[in-house]
This record gives C-alpha cells, sequence and structure tokens, in this order.
C-alpha cells in the first residue's frame, strides 16, 4: 500500500518561509517522479512542482520560479518543497504526489498553508 505524508503546513506571514515534507512508503521511491501541487479555495488544482527520479529534472510553474525549490532524500524515501517568499496567493492545500510522467497515481491527504498579508 502506497502511502504519502505531507507536513511542515502552517500560518506565516507574507515574505517568510515554510518548508513542506512528503514522506512516502510503499514501493520502490526512487523509481518515480514526485510532484506538489496546490488548491485554493474555490480554484481548481495546479501544478507547484516536480522532480524526477534521481532529483536532476525538475520543474516550476511560473508562478512559483525562483521562490519555490523542489528536492528529494531518496534514502529517507522524502521530498521536500522549500517555499521562501511566500505571498497570500501562494495560500491554499498542498498536496504530494507520485507517479511517472504525466501520470500520478498516489496523493497525499494535504497540508494545508496560509499566508497572511
Amino acid at each position: 500500500q502506497v502511502q504519502l505524508v505531507e507536513s511542515g503546513g502552517g500560518l506565516v506571514q507574507a515574505g517568510g518561509s515554510l518548508r513542506l515534507s512528503c514522506a512516502a512508503s510503499g514501493r520502490t521511491f526512487s523509481h518515480y517522479r514526485v510532484g506538489w501541487f496546490r488548491q485554493a479555495p474555490g480554484k481548481e488544482r495546479e501544478f507547484v512542482a516536480s522532480i524526477g527520479w534521481s532529483g536532476s529534472t525538475t520543474s516550476y510553474a511560473n508562478s512559483v520560479k525562483g521562490r519555490f525549490t523542489i528536492s528529494r532524500d531518496n534514502a529517507k524515501t522524502t521530498v521536500y518543497l522549500q517555499m521562501n517568499s511566500l505571498k497570500p496567493e501562494d495560500t491554499a492545500v498542498y498536496y504530494c504526489a507520485q507517479g511517472v510522467p504525466g501520470k500520478y497515481d498516489y496523493w497525499g491527504q494535504g497540508t494545508q498553508v496560509t499566508v497572511s498579508s
């Protein structure tokens, strides 16, 4: 049974930082790409960032490029999302997902990030 558990969300002031973690279990972690997505109230879920199996390939949404950094530690089966210079529009529930490019088949339960102005 594959499980993804996000943590690290919380309330932060604009300009602040948070680091989200996504701990995975249940299948060979290093074989799969991991992505972060977010969903704000009343909006559709959107892509934030993703990282390939080795960590050498990353992708970011334009809205977070230069502020967020995705990384992974395959030994700890964990992916991180370092979020700096946070803005109120970054407020959302953040989800991690695991899969292959174009298809994420397992999702976590999400962690709330709230950025106050």
